[in-house]
């Protein structure tokens, strides 16, 4: 196993990786819109978040030796399912190998974001 960490996306705020490589395959931990150069959630709609949440999973899948175009899988978490048709949209021009997906709407996230999203890709490394 490889641990992937790139100052590109935020550092992991408890105990775990951004992302592991595994048989060629990368796993990564759920991605919110946490600005990696200053730490904190500036963004505050979800098509701000959405698209801070791709910059963090590029940065992450680049570091990983993936890209979105090697998703095979993504698990997409939002506060309101009311927000999934601007989210789909955002997350439609970084996707667009169409991969597997689910999507779901939980009560809360993270820093009270509005989505978050995890991928498994394909590697190089």
């Amino acid at each position: 196993m490889i641990k992937i960490h790139t100052e590109k996306a935020p550092a992991a705020v408890g105990p775990y990786s951004q992302a592991i490589v595994s048989n060629g395959m990368v796993y990564t931990s759920g991605q919110i819109a946490i600005d990696p150069t200053t730490n904190t959630v500036e963004a505050k709609t979800i098509e701000e978040q959405t698209e801070q949440v791709m910059k963090n999973l590029g940065a992450v899948l680049e570091t990983a030796g993936s890209s979105f175009e090697k998703a095979v899988k993504t698990t997409c978490f939002l506060a309101d399912m009311n927000d999934f048709a601007a989210f789909n949209e955002i997350y439609g021009r970084y996707f667009t190998s169409l991969p597997a997906r689910s999507c779901v709407a939980v009560k809360t996230l993270p820093k009270g974001v509005l989505v978050e999203v995890e991928v498994i890709s394909e590697s190089t490394l």
